[in-house]
């Protein structure tokens, strides 16, 4: 008798060992799991040692491994199982909550008196979104659907907020590689941009000292994001609901009379917004629907919509200056600045400038086309959204 309970204490004890083991993340590991483990400690790295967007890639790092722990299928614990808290907070993501949130802080952060003191640069920041319709172009060639073209095609705007509500309007199920890839190199833009700088322009190029900005008074500062909502939104309704937070947040700034709203949207409201955006994306990377080949064709597309979107700004100021008189011309080393990696992309202008002439700082000027692209990118999420949709 007690040789027969010990023997069914020991099969029950081996039944659970079993299935405790096949609950395990050892059990269910793949080398996909392992491939996105170390991508998301990449990402760690970059932002922590090399101090690439921090704020950005140590949250989507950090999400790639919650996203890629290996589990037991049924659990209501992955990203894509309903019912489940990173699913709930996924919400976010996939309908587009987030990214209207974040456009309220970086409107309520954004100072438009480079651009307003000099308009033409609003220009820079137009021919930059090439970048956008190129990707576009490409990936139709590569075999994407229009509306999934569209969605990838964004990625050019070095714009994480505007990539994540195009695509989750116009391809949900792209969102993932769309968002991360789009988060990646707006991080990398240090990296990316300075030797296409230097390549396209001339030494004396790098060095032309642009004039001093005018002083732009408080009230054109109040006009502007009224008017430019009105003009804005009046071409592209569908680009209302990132047009309107951002001139709405960069009204509450430059009111002066709404300081509280103005500092809750410029930190806690853009914080919390970038966090969840930033762990949920990086978990959305699971491994068994997110390591694809489509997913490795878009990380090509984005880096490609980039790299064209350097070259247009760059070759625009330099066939600009042909009509400028020479005291007017503009430093075509601001003309990266036109993509919407805010401030990144205009300290890259002001460090490069720097290297070739250590007194002649581009930055203010560089803020000019860099806020423009913010601009130019969500109008351009609005045009493709009023195609595609």
């Amino acid at each position: 008798m007690l040789m027969l309970a010990t023997g069914s204490f020991m099969d029950f004890m081996s039944t659970q060992l079993v299935q405790f083991w096949q609950y395990t993340g050892f059990a269910n590991v793949t080398l996909a799991h392992i491939i996105m483990i170390l991508i998301g400690l990449l990402f760690i790295f970059l932002g922590i040692k090399k101090e690439f967007e921090p704020l950005l890639l140590v949250p989507i790092g950090f999400g790639i491994l919650v996203g890629n722990i290996p589990f037991y299928p049924g659990l209501k614990i992955g990203i894509y199982e309903s019912g489940s808290v990173l699913n709930i907070l996924y919400h976010g993501v996939q309908n587009g909550w987030y990214p209207p949130l974040i456009f309220l802080g970086i409107g309520a952060m954004t100072d438009f008196s480079a651009l307003l003191s000099n308009p033409k640069l609003f220009l820079i920041g137009a021919a930059a979104q090439c970048g956008i319709f190129a990707a576009y172009v490409g990936a139709l060639t590569l075999g994407f659907a229009p509306n999934e073209a569209g969605a990838i095609g964004i990625i050019g705007g070095a714009d994480g907020p505007t990539a994540i509500f195009l695509s989750s309007q116009l391809a949900p199920d792209l969102m993932g590689a769309i968002a991360v890839s789009a988060y990646s190199y707006m991080a990398l833009v240090p990296v990316i941009q300075p030797p296409i700088m230097r390549l396209l322009t001339t030494k004396e190029e790098r060095t032309i000292r642009m004039r001093p900005p005018r002083r732009v008074s408080k009230l054109e500062k109040i006009i502007f994001p009224i008017l430019g909502l009105i003009f804005c939104a009046f071409i592209v309704p569908s680009g209302l609901p990132l047009l309107g937070m951002l001139f709405f947040g960069n009204l509450l700034k430059e009111s002066g009379v709404t300081k509280r709203l103005s500092e809750v949207a410029a930190n806690g409201i853009v914080n919390v917004c970038t966090l969840l955006i930033g762990i949920t994306v990086g978990a959305s990377t699971q491994a068994t629907t997110f390591l694809t080949g489509r997913s490795i064709l878009i990380f090509c597309l984005g880096a490609f919509s980039f790299v064209i979107a350097t070259f247009c700004g760059v070759l625009f100021v330099k066939l600009f200056n042909l009509f400028l008189k020479p005291g007017n011309k503009i430093n075509p080393l601001i003309g990266n600045a036109g993509v919407s990696a805010v401030p990144d992309a205009a300290r890259v202008s002001n460090t490069v400038g720097l290297e070739y002439d250590k007194t002649n700082y581009l930055l203010q000027h560089a803020m000019g086309p860099n806020v423009a692209g913010v601009v130019g990118s969500a109008v351009a999420a609005g045009i493709l959204l009023a195609f595609l949709h």
